[in-house]
């Protein structure tokens, strides 16, 4: 990667040269940084549908729950990086870990609003015609609650891509890879607004699909608002 030097001046904040000369490292980056989101909201969404499912059907289970994703929300992720990495190491499994443990909190809380919403003349209705409860769970349950659920999958997929970037303490944080690299570098500029920038447009990019796909899937949604 081509790096300013000290005695290098001037040191824009915006640079084609360095787009043009680092353009595999900041692909790279990006990538990587995508992958880390991706896989962090899919797992935390596994986990979360059955957690809701579970506290909204056995109702003393919702405090516990709610309560324990809470505090886990409110480990600073640093220190939770910390803890990991004794057991995973500097791997993209303590990021993926860490990141997966933060979506919980908005994910169940969702899971279980929306299922909360769901009529209950629906799933008498539902019962009445002889459906099962895991068929009613899903036909009835999860479908209408999947705005909710959409919802809470928007929150936490921006959240998750600023948070990607706190990996770089163990060495896997995308395109927080290149803001410290800019930083250590003699702070070059352009390396640390590119970076940035390109974070903030994921997020924007995230969430605009997740709401074209919440249309997609909730006409009936759309039509009623």
């Amino acid at each position: 990667m081509s790096i300013l030097s000290q005695t290098e001046a001037p040191n824009p904040w915006v640079s084609l040269s360095y787009l043009r000369d680092n353009s595999d490292a900041v692909v790279a980056a990006t990538v990587a940084h995508i992958e880390l989101t991706v896989i962090s909201v899919a797992l935390g969404l596994l986990l979360a549908v059955p957690l809701g499912v579970l506290a909204r059907r056995y109702r003393w289970l919702a405090g516990p729950v709610l309560g324990a994703t809470g505090v886990i929300y409110t480990i600073p992720s640093l220190a939770l990086f910390a803890v990991l990495a004794p057991i995973t190491g500097l791997t993209r499994t303590t990021v993926v870990i860490g990141l997966t443990a933060y979506t919980l909190l908005v994910l169940v809380r969702n899971v279980l609003a929306g299922l909360a919403g769901v009529p209950e003349d629906v799933r008498e209705a539902a019962r009445g015609m002889g459906m099962s409860p895991a068929r009613v769970l899903l036909s009835v349950d999860l479908p209408l609650a999947l705005p909710a659920v959409l919802a809470g999958l928007r929150v936490a997929t921006v959240s998750t891509v600023a948070l990607v970037t706190v990996g770089v303490v163990v060495s896997n944080g995308g395109l927080g890879q290149l803001i410290l690299e800019g930083f250590n570098s003699n702070l070059y500029r352009a390396q640390i607004l590119t970076a940035s920038v390109l974070c903030v447009l994921l997020a924007l990019v995230a969430d605009l699909l997740l709401l074209g796909l919440e249309r997609l899937l909730t006409p009936w949604a759309r039509a009623r608002s």
